[in-house]
């Protein structure tokens, strides 16, 4: 026991290591934490570590799907809800029914079941790939909403095809009208589960005396509470614990008290970089387990499979968006429409966002290693070494190319009507004058006699005219008075760190008071930095 330990606190470590290398090579971190997982399969202390498919679907899946649905913004899901279907559903069909067929002409007795299985398995962008390196890229807003909303959706769709294609393997049988019951009576049932589970944990938040512990600890065990249920019920967990995150997500403000918000934030954060660290470390990792269970397959012929598959597997991504595209412009005519005329750029985007991930190799290790008749489930091996190939070449070609593909075609965001800082400069001028307007209709009497609000009122006063006279020209050049601003404003933040920092050598200051005004210095470096003026620094 203590050994595992030790060498989890090991992989904790490199996992830090080769971000920090990913951080100064300006790449997407997942990709050199699956390549450095694969270099370090290689070293025998590490080549034993392998994936238990339970543990990546429970512990692993449920927390990171229900963050993702927590930054999701439920207004633009709804905005790109057509799209982001069409992405979650069809596409994942289309792609898999493509796979089925493709294997079962190239791979020597692979059946058409079999090519279901594998499509299934490999067919849905990952949840945790796809958001996590989309988030690093500079993208429009309206295409990273649909990206992340499709890779909330489609590993519902996948999994449920995966479940299907499985029992027809072992059985032998298929029943098309019983399948397609079952497929959305999946979805529904996952769906309402989700959101009845989010229904009791918001009646806890929001009725039962909680602390800021107390409401972190909710919900850290609230997305496995959505997933277990719906998984118990064979239903969909996945829908579970995004519909019920999204749920949540929309009622933050209701139910969490300012500091579970905050500090909140901070553990999750925390949480999902760690899980994310050994997600894809652990792709890597298994190189050597899967090479060595190819069995009759040789190494060349299973290369070439997937990678031929891997190719087939991007080539019909894209076609789908396109179709996708211009099925929305002919819809356009009939229907209002989110977007009338995608054109080709956001579509092309769009499909070589097409990463895959952990999901897809807990799948394929979910594979029985026997049918029902207790005969070897024929060519798992060769499913489970496709399914890493698929992984590294598109986590990795797709995942390093795509910075330059969107540096390239200058991809905009044509529904951006307002400027971010523009948006910005507006909100905190509103933000202002709706404060003055309070203390001038319901505070005018103690606002005329308390010090302390003729202070406020005066700050609140400038501050508008400090709003309003930028917002009059958003033009300005970098070294306009609003940055010089913050620099003079950054520097005397220091000034009080290092007071505060000696204050706290003498021995008749209290170090808890001191620690409380260092986190309020940082919450004001926190609001200057988040405007984007300055970069984000330790």
């Amino acid at each position: 026991m203590q050994h595992n330990i030790i060498e989890y606190i090991y992989l904790v470590l490199i996992i830090l290591a080769l971000v920090m290398i990913a951080n100064k090579l300006r790449l997407a971190y997942p990709i050199v934490l699956v390549l450095g997982g694969l270099v370090l399969s290689f070293v025998a202390a590490f080549s034993r570590i392998t994936i238990d498919p339970e543990l990546v679907f429970f512990i692993f899946l449920p927390p990171l799907l229900y963050e993702a649905a927590w930054q999701t913004s439920w207004k633009e899901f709804w905005k790109w809800r057509r799209v982001i279907a069409s992405f979650a559903f069809p596409i994942v069909i289309i792609t898999s029914t493509v796979i089925a067929f493709v294997s079962n002409a190239l791979i020597p007795g692979f059946t058409l079941a079999l090519g279901f299985l594998l499509g299934g398995i490999i067919s849905p962008p990952d949840a945790v790939s796809a958001t996590t390196i989309m988030r690093q890229v500079k993208v429009s807003k309206s295409l990273l909403s649909i990206i992340e909303g499709e890779s909330l959706l489609n590993d519902a769709s996948s999994l449920v095809i995966f479940r299907f294609a499985l029992a027809a393997v072992i059985t032998g049988q298929f029943n098309l009208q019983e399948a397609t019951t079952d497929f959305f009576l999946v979805i529904i049932m996952g769906i309402i589960i989700g959101v009845l589970v989010a229904l009791v944990f918001y009646g806890i938040h929001k009725w039962l005396p909680t602390t800021t512990s107390i409401d972190i600890v909710l919900t850290l065990v609230t997305p496995y509470c959505m997933y277990y249920f719906a998984e118990h019920f064979h239903f969909s967990g996945v829908l579970a614990v995004v519909s019920g995150g999204l749920f949540l997500s929309g009622k933050r403000h209701i139910i969490l008290s300012y500091r579970s918000r905050m500090e909140g934030v901070n553990v999750w954060s925390s949480l999902v970089f760690v899980l994310n660290g050994f997600v894809f470390l652990l792709i890597g990792l298994q190189l050597p387990t899967i090479i060595q269970q190819l069995g009759e397959t040789t190494l060349s012929s299973a290369i070439l499979y997937g990678v031929a598959i891997s190719v087939v597997l991007i080539l019909t991504r894209l076609l789908c968006t396109f179709g996708a595209a211009l099925f929305t412009r002919i819809m356009s005519h009939f229907i209002t429409v989110a977007d009338p005329n995608p054109g080709w750029k956001t579509p092309l985007v769009a499909g070589w966002a097409g990463m895959r991930g952990v999901v897809s190799l807990a799948a394929a290790l979910s594979i029985p290693l026997l049918t029902n008749e207790g005969n070897p489930f024929p060519h798992r091996n060769l499913i489970l070494f496709i399914t890493f190939i698929v992984i590294l070449m598109t986590l990795v070609l797709q995942g390093m190319t795509l910075p330059w593909l969107i540096k390239k075609i200058n991809l905009e965001d044509k529904f951006e009507t307002i400027p971010e800082k523009t948006q910005e400069l507006i909100i905190q001028k509103k933000m202002a004058l709706s404060s003055l307007t309070l203390l001038e209709e319901k505070y005018e009497k103690e606002r005329l006699e308390n010090s302390h609000l003729i202070n406020l009122y005066e700050r609140l006063k400038i501050d508008l005219d400090f709003f309003s006279h930028h917002l009059a020209d958003t033009n300005l050049p970098k070294g306009n008075t609003q940055a010089q601003f913050h620099s003079v404003y950054l520097d005397l933040l220091e000034a009080q760190r290092k007071l505060l920092t000696d204050m706290n050598r003498k021995a008749e200051f209290d170090e808890d008071l001191i620690r409380k005004y260092f986190s309020l210095i940082d919450i004001e470096e926190y609001k200057l930095r988040e405007k984007g003026v300055f970069p984000q620094i330790k």
